[in-house]
């Protein structure tokens, strides 16, 4: 577990939801959310080198079972997803706690192997992903006048 102060009452608005791919076996039926915060800064506003403001990213799952040798690792993805960093491996009570300075970025739970280090991405299956709440604001470039899948047949509300 990371040493990243967890808000005992996240704002909701700021929740991600973890839509479970159901095609990891042991984690078809999976449910997680990740709760986002402003990382605590004694000037009020916690800033990253590169001037973005740094969140606390913190990740739960449940109806989960693993088999032995088998865990669950967190990352967090810019959505072209050309920058990828370990948020972590959750615990025990299927917990991670985190930080990510992203204005937009995605949440990946992939299924990897317990006893490897993680890399610099990941390489077992996705058992569930989900969307910062900025990264659902976006334009109607993708989608045409004619087109009617709208972004919940992906998974995302």
């Amino acid at each position: 577990m990371s040493c990243v102060d967890v808000d005992p009452d996240p704002p909701v608005y700021y929740a991600i939801d973890l839509v479970p791919t159901r095609k990891v076996p042991g984690a078809r039926m999976a449910e997680g959310q990740g709760d986002v915060t402003f990382a605590t800064s004694p000037f009020g506003v916690s800033i990253s080198e590169n001037g973005q403001y740094v969140y606390n990213l913190s990740v739960a799952m449940k109806n989960v079972t693993l088999k032995e040798g088998k865990a669950l690792d967190v990352w967090v993805t810019t959505p072209n997803l050309d920058q990828v960093k370990h948020l972590g491996r959750l615990d025990e009570a299927f917990r991670t706690v985190g930080s990510v300075d992203w204005n937009k970025f995605l949440v990946v739970v992939t299924l990897e192997s317990a006893t490897a280090d993680p890399g610099s991405t990941w390489t077992g299956p996705i058992v569930a992903r989900g969307m910062s709440r900025s990264g659902l604001m976006h334009t109607m470039a993708g989608h045409g006048p004619f087109q009617s899948e709208p972004c919940a047949v992906y998974g995302y509300r």
